[in-house]
């Protein structure tokens, strides 16, 4: 079956606007283009835009998706699969956070006061659950359940300060990365070198066993698994790896 362009922004539930700028991207180009001008989308471009949509709402840069897309290697079998993985930790996610709202309007409601700490867990629980969840199989088989338990553990116990300082930090890694690509620099620059030790800091902070080739195994994963990648080049392509090169370069034996 083939759509116009009015026709497949009614059905994906997006305006024409998004679906013309997503044709100059290279990212969804019409089947064909009729004399009139008018653009028409066949069953592919269905697909396409849907695997878009899908990535999209996982927060995805649309540069990357691209990347993904045009992949000759591309299965979409296995993207399905990856996307619904995606989503049904998202959904345990919120509903944690469901849960949390749910014991303070409770304790609201019975005049309880909940003290930070209490407020504090519920989301580093949250945000522990979500981590093993999505990364926790791939670390085990890398590093072995040991290591990742204990770094699991001493993550767990931090404080409500230690855990604002870990994620300010986390901040400034992907403020400095993405100023650094965005100027064109080298990860083997001073800057390369900074942000590699930053992000020493930053694992460090997390808690468990730290060691030179444990933080090269990890910036390796950045370029490997595209939820790594997601997560770092999701407003500007390039800054995992920049930052898995800066980190070869710079963190030694």
């Amino acid at each position: 079956m083939e759509y116009s362009i009015q026709q497949l922004s009614r059905l994906a539930g997006v305006t024409t606007r998004t679906l013309r700028w997503y044709d100059q991207l290279g990212l969804l180009k019409p089947s064909r283009v009729a004399e009139s001008g008018y653009r028409y989308y066949g069953p592919a471009e269905v697909e396409r835009l849907q695997h878009i949509l899908y990535y999209r709402a996982l927060g995805v840069g649309l540069a990357r998706i691209r990347e993904c897309l045009d992949d000759p290697s591309f299965d979409r079998l296995t993207a399905l699969r990856s996307h619904l993985s995606a989503l049904e930790q998202e959904q345990a996610r919120l509903e944690a956070l469901i849960q949390s709202v749910k014991d303070t309007i409770r304790a609201e409601e019975r005049k309880e006061t909940m003290n930070d700490e209490q407020k504090f867990a519920a989301f580093q629980r949250q945000a522990l659950e979500k981590n093993e969840a999505a990364y926790g199989e791939e670390l085990r088989k890398k590093y072995g359940s040991a290591q990742v338990e204990e770094a699991n553990a001493a993550w767990g116990s931090m404080s409500r300060e230690q855990y604002g300082e870990w994620e300010a930090l986390g901040r400034e890694i992907r403020q400095r990365l993405e100023r650094a690509v965005q100027a064109g620099l080298s990860p083997e620059s001073q800057e390369g070198r900074e942000i590699s030790a930053l992000h020493r800091r930053w694992l460090s902070a997390a808690g468990g066993p730290y060691s030179p080739a444990r933080h090269r195994g990890i910036a390796e994963l950045y370029v490997e698994d595209e939820r790594f990648t997601a997560y770092y080049d999701g407003s500007v392509p390039g800054c995992a790896r920049f930052l898995r090169d800066a980190v070869r370069r710079w963190i030694q034996e």
